[in-house]
């Protein structure tokens, strides 16, 4: 029988695992390939933030899940704190086995227990299994995104 997933803050150590994970699909692939250099420093920025959390879930010593969640305040929404959530990964071996529904899950009760009253995300519009998923779980399509690079 496996042990359910223990999600926990993410360690320095973790950071090559999550590096996979983020790699370990289509757009991954084409998207990720900074040196290992690079997110160890963007690592140390999030953990100096203070309201960015880069989450893990270990599964028999091996980490097989994550998400990166970052609280706001804000003043829109009669001064709502909000919380965003980014980099939502399972390892392709275990997708469709409920590890991303307690994976948001888990998003949701940290971001209640920091106070937000309203839980968002983005995702590429390509990902239309990702989509799904999310609907699936009570997010609506409520806005359009725009990126830019800059």
């Amino acid at each position: 029988m496996t042990a359910p997933p223990v999600f926990r803050e993410a360690t320095r150590e973790d950071v090559p695992a999550v590096v996979d994970l983020l790699s370990d699909d289509v757009l991954g692939r084409t998207r990720e390939g900074a040196g290992l250099s690079v997110y160890l420093a963007a690592f140390d920025a999030m953990q100096a933030e203070g309201h960015n959390h880069l989450i893990v879930a270990e599964q028999e010593g091996r980490v097989v899940a994550c998400y990166q969640l970052v609280i706001m305040s804000g003043l829109s929404l009669s001064a709502s704190r909000r919380a965003e959530i980014e980099g939502v990964r399972v390892a392709s071996d275990l997708r469709g086995q409920g590890l991303g529904a307690l994976l948001v899950a888990d998003a949701e009760a940290r971001a209640r227990a920091a106070g937000c009253t309203l839980i968002q995300l983005t995702s590429n519009a390509t990902r239309t299994e990702a989509l799904r998923f999310y609907e699936g779980l009570g997010f609506t399509g409520s806005h359009i995104g725009f990126k830019k690079p800059i």
